[in-house]
């Protein structure tokens, strides 16, 4: 079982913070790393039942709370069985952390592609997309976070394959 989390404490409200999960794959995305890796793209606006997904990753909406959380359930690649997806939740007045939740089970090929490859592009885009959510809702300066040599290696790898990065 793969349980993966991110989180980011940021100096906010609940409102301002929540409404970029509610941004996620709209012309107005304020969260998505959309500028360094593939975009999120569904059917349809944000709502249960919506399609899409990003790069090779495919899922649906599970469930959606405006401006609280949302879920998605994978439907590719094959083997990753699970959900991912953002909370948002007051830890005092004016500090509300966002987080990502991964939770999946890794069948055939999947028990290979996650921890060699996935993983860490996952890990790079997550932390990218909390790098964005800070600067969106902050005025402090945001400390970029860096992609690891192996992160830059799988990028270039996927470049040169023709392809976009997998993540």
């Amino acid at each position: 079982m793969v349980r993966n989390i991110h989180t980011r404490d940021l100096c906010s409200s609940l409102l301002e913070v929540g409404q970029l999960i509610d941004g996620l794959a709209s012309e107005q995305d304020r969260l998505w790393p959309h500028e360094s890796w593939p975009a999120m793209h569904f059917d349809r606006p944000l709502s249960v039942g919506a399609v899409g997904g990003h790069g090779p990753l495919r899922y649906t909406v599970e469930s959606y709370k405006p401006g609280t959380s949302i879920c998605f359930r994978f439907t590719a690649p094959d083997g990753f069985e699970g959900t991912h997806g953002f909370d948002v939740s007051e830890v005092r007045p004016g500090l509300v952390r966002l987080q990502h939740t991964l939770c999946m089970r890794l069948k055939r090929g999947a028990c290979i592609s996650w921890p060699f490859i996935y993983r860490w592009l996952h890990d790079a885009l997550i932390e990218d997309a909390l790098d964005r959510a800070e600067a969106a809702v902050t005025s402090s300066s945001v400390h970029r976070h860096s992609w690891s040599l192996w992160v830059r290696l799988l990028r270039r790898l996927a470049r040169a394959k023709g392809g976009r990065t997998v993540a």
